[in-house]
């Protein structure tokens, strides 16, 4: 099985052609072509190559799916006894992409 790890968003993935991953919020509308050029292994069925930090040459191609947000998190501080509490809530935005191919 073919498979690459890629660095987007400051996060590292794990990915194989065909997959739908929810990475950190990306540039492009649905269906944009987009290009993921820090590669950081490459696993190609038989050997492994490993970057120093990134490997030589490798990519991998993707489609944007979707641009959304995740679910509500409320965040709650209060401290006790001093009528101090400010409640805030956050949604975290996404970009839905499909691996097309791995170079490398």
């Amino acid at each position: 099985m073919n498979y690459a790890i890629i660095l987007t968003g400051g996060k590292q993935y794990r990915v194989a052609v065909g997959d739908e991953v929810f990475v950190e919020k990306l540039d492009g509308e649905a269906e944009d072509k987009i290009v993921f050029d820090q590669v950081l292994a490459v696993h190609d069925g038989d050997s492994l190559k490993a970057g120093k930090p990134f490997v030589e040459g490798a990519s991998v191609k993707a489609e944007v799916v979707k641009q959304g947000r995740g679910k509500k998190i409320h965040v709650f501080k209060y401290k006790p006894k001093k009528g101090y509490r400010r409640k805030q809530g956050h949604r975290q935005a996404y970009t839905k992409v499909r691996i097309s191919e791995i170079v490398g």
